[in-house]
């Protein structure tokens, strides 16, 4: 994937950024006069239309829309009236902007002049298709190549180069292929919202449809009150006083900010109590079911699983029951790093609205909120040190195993960051139970857990570092009361 540092990330800000400063400002009136402000000022694609037909994809994007499914020919301000015209969101997901898309070529190993044409020539030896021929240097035949890599993996040299599509490569259901045309789509149904295709294309291809314009559309309504849940992932994404970010909540409208790790309290409590009720009827093992994207990997993917995936409810559903009970009639907004919970939403009437810290910063951007220069304010209620280290990855797994407190043998595996070969193990799960006798297993799609999920702002590792003083002063969750 590409690093947090590049011109896809600073120009998806930047749009992010101008779409909420022209609702602020202007209702969106402007929106057409900003996509032509936004292609004079950018020089990376092959012309100035292109440039300006990827920059209008993302605006759409931005306003709630997934460029793969409209007409882009239509002028901007048409989407921005049918953007504020809505009254409940998009069905989510993750879109190809075709202009944008570089149309990369499949993939393929080949060999590069660093090849020495040496006598043993483990690549050729090795190829079980003949696909290799040595003269003055390996030469492979594509069109027997089965892409099995061990040229590659026996030349002695490293000589031989994997060619990847990098969309493709991370996604862990191949849910991201080719249309006719050679450029990527993606299909809704089988993607799971990991957004990894998003966080590795260097065009800026992939983008997610917003639900910004519908939060500050209801941030503007006088009539509503708007409570937002903020996951464990927010430490370090706006600064490492969140005081001043739960009073930056409020500036931007909200009327109260609820921690979704005091809704980790209800998740830790009734899955260690669902695992030992599982246990004492015999299951091999359980898993995790907090993380979205793998619920929907298990129920679309691999559903010999899911039978095993735990019935409890995730840390956001517990908070969005707390939200609910003490404002009704309240707007929710759930606030993370993670854009499968989009999907997770949309089965949970106590959730109205998901935005990603990427989508806040744009906010805050937009409406001129200095964070550092308001007065720290506070959560109602404050959440265990357990649950607060949800979103790193193991956490899930310590924290039931704190609760479980001898009641069940238990004895936890993880796996840190969903890949094709990490899907491919889950089957055989399924088939045969976890490795080395383990009978938990804890499932985070991203790499480090929700800390490096595709909207956050901050470096996973310096979050992390946050994230952990943070938890060490909450107290633990046997000494927590939650209702």
């Amino acid at each position: 994937m590409l690093t947090a540092k590049n011109n896809v990330a600073y120009i998806r800000a930047e749009v992010m950024q101008r779409v909420a400063k022209s609702f602020v400002e202007n209702g969106l009136s402007d929106i057409d006069e900003v996509l032509e402000e936004l292609a004079g000022s950018k020089n990376f694609r092959r012309n100035p239309e292109a440039e300006k037909a990827a920059l209008k994809g993302q605006i759409l994007a931005a306003m709630g829309f997934l460029p793969q499914e409209v007409d882009a020919n239509r002028d901007l301000k048409d989407f921005a009236a049918e953007a504020l015209a809505r009254t409940q969101a998009a069905r989510a997901g993750l879109s190809v902007i075709k202009a944008a898309c570089n149309a990369c070529r499949s993939k393929m190993y080949e060999v590069t002049p660093m090849c020495q044409a040496c006598v043993a020539r483990p690549c050729e030896t090795n190829c079980a298709k003949k696909a290799i021929t040595v003269t003055d240097k390996a030469f492979i035949e594509q069109d027997k190549c089965i892409k099995c890599g061990l040229c590659a993996t026996y030349c002695p040299y490293g000589a031989i180069y994997k060619s990847v599509v990098p969309c493709e490569e991370p996604c862990p259901v191949n849910a991201i292929k080719k249309d006719a045309d050679g450029r990527e789509e993606i299909d809704i149904e089988k993607c799971i919202s990991c957004g990894k295709c998003l966080q590795s294309c260097p065009f800026g291809a992939i983008v997610y449809n917003s639900q910004m314009i519908d939060v500050l559309n209801a941030l503007k309504n006088p009539a509503k009150k708007v409570v937002a849940m903020v996951a464990p992932a927010i430490l370090g994404q706006f600064g490492n006083d969140l005081g001043k970010v739960i009073a930056a909540y409020k500036a931007l409208g909200f009327d109260d900010v609820i921690e979704v790790a005091y809704g980790a309290d209800f998740t830790s409590k009734n899955e260690s109590a669902e695992f030992v009720e599982r246990m004492e009827e015999g299951a091999p093992f359980m898993t995790t079911s907090c993380c979205p994207a793998y619920v929907k990997t298990a129920k679309v993917h691999v559903p010999e699983i899911e039978k095993f995936v735990s019935n409890t409810g995730s840390p956001m559903f517990y908070a969005a029951e707390v939200l609910k009970k003490r404002y009704p009639d309240a707007v929710s907004v759930f606030v993370g790093p993670c854009l499968a919970k989009r999907l997770e939403a949309e089965n949970n009437p106590n959730v109205d609205y998901v935005l990603v810290f990427a989508d806040v910063q744009a906010m805050f951007e937009a409406k001129g909120i200095d964070i550092n220069a308001l007065e720290a304010a506070a959560f109602a209620d404050e959440a265990s040190l357990q649950s607060r280290r949800y979103a790193i990855s193991g956490g899930v797994a310590a924290a039931v195993a704190n609760l479980i407190d001898g009641r069940a043998d238990y004895r936890p595996m993880k796996i840190d960051g969903l890949t094709k070969d990490a899907v491919k193990n889950l089957k055989r799960y399924a088939l045969k139970g976890l490795d080395d006798g383990c009978n938990m297993l804890e499932v985070m799609c991203c790499e480090g857990g929700c800390i490096a999920g595709p909207g956050c702002l901050s470096m996973p590792k310096k979050a992390a570092v946050v994230l952990e003083k943070y938890a060490a002063e909450g107290k633990n969750q046997k000494e927590c009361e939650i209702h």
